[in-house]
C-alpha cells in the first residue's frame, strides 16, 4: 500500500499521536483456512509497514496495543506464538529502528513476563533511548484499568514514604501512568470493524478522536492509515468548549 496523493498536504494539521488497536489477525487467518498464528505473523508485517508510513503523515508518536493483561487467558499455544513474535520482531527490526531514529517505549506491567521477554523489552528501550525522531510505544502486558490502579498505588506509596502530600489529583495520577511524559493521544484507531476500546488507554482517550475501520489488521498499511488521518482532519475538536461562531459581515 502507498500513501494516497495529497496525504502530506498539511502534516501540521495532525494527528501527532495515533494509537492503534491492531484487531483481526485471527479472523484474517481463519477466513483463509490458516492457523491463527499465521495471522499474527502477517500482523507483524502490517505493523512494520505502518511504523514506516506514519512519519509521512506528520505522526510523531505511534502507540500500538500488542498484548493485553487479558490476553493471558488465551490458549497457551497462542500465547506462546505471540511471545515468539515479540522475539522475532525485535531480533529482525531493532537495529533498523535504532538506525532510523525510532525510540521504543514499552507500556504495561513488567512483572509476570517471561524472563527472556522482560530482557528483550529492556534491551529495546536501552538500545533506542537516545533517539528522538519518532516514538513507538508498544502496550505489552497492558490494561487501561490496571495502569490507572498502578498509578494510584504509586501515589499511595509516595505518600507513605513522605515523598508526596495532599490529595490525589489528575496531574499526580497522570504522572504515574506508564504513558507519562508522552504526547497526548489525538486519535485512536481500531481495525476489523469492532467498535470498542477493550481496556486500551482509558485515561488517555478522554479527548481523543475515535476511528473504526473495516479492515483486518494484516491488510493494514499506509493507505488505511492515510484514511484514518483524513477522517481525523475532518473532525471539529473542541475539548469541551463551544466552537466559535463565524462573524457575519454587516449588511
Amino acid at each position: 500500500m502507498t500513501a494516497p496523493p495529497g496525504a502530506l498536504a498539511d502534516p501540521e494539521a495532525g494527528p501527532r499521536h495515533v494509537a492503534l488497536i491492531m484487531d483481526g489477525n485471527g479472523r484474517w487467518a481463519e477466513s483463509r483456512g490458516l492457523p491463527r498464528a499465521v495471522g499474527h505473523r502477517e500482523g507483524v508485517q502490517a505493523l512494520k509497514r505502518t511504523v514506516q508510513a506514519a512519519p509521512d503523515f506528520g505522526i510523531e508518536c505511534l502507540t500500538v496495543f500488542g498484548f493485553s493483561t487479558e490476553n493471558w487467558r488465551r490458549p497457551a499455544e497462542e500465547v506462546s506464538d505471540l511471545m515468539g513474535l515479540v522475539r522475532s520482531y525485535v531480533a529482525s527490526d531493532l537495529n533498523r529502528l535504532e538506525r532510523e531514529g525510532v525510540k521504543v517505549r514499552v507500556l504495561g506491567r513488567r512483572t509476570g513476563l517471561p524472563a527472556d521477554i522482560a530482557a528483550i523489552v529492556e534491551r529495546a528501550e536501552r538500545t533506542t533511548a537516545h533517539n528522538s525522531g519518532f516514538l513507538l510505544q508498544v502496550a505489552f502486558n497492558y490494561g487501561g484499568r490496571a495502569d490507572i490502579v498502578d498509578a494510584a498505588q504509586k501515589y499511595v506509596d509516595q505518600l507513605l514514604a513522605g515523598q508526596a502530600t495532599g490529595p490525589l489529583d489528575e496531574g499526580a495520577l497522570g504522572a504515574g501512568l506508564s504513558t507519562a511524559g508522552g504526547p497526548p493521544v489525538d486519535l485512536i484507531v481500531r481495525t476489523s470493524g469492532e467498535q470498542r476500546l477493550s481496556n486500551f488507554l482509558l485515561w488517555e482517550a478522554a479527548y481523543a478522536e475515535l476511528v473504526y475501520q473495516n479492515v483486518l489488521w494484516p491488510d493494514y498499511g499506509a493507505e488505511a492509515l492515510g484514511d484514518a488521518v483524513q477522517q481525523f482532519r475532518q473532525r471539529d475538536r473542541r475539548f469541551g468548549a463551544i466552537a466559535a461562531r463565524p462573524v457575519l459581515a454587516a449588511s
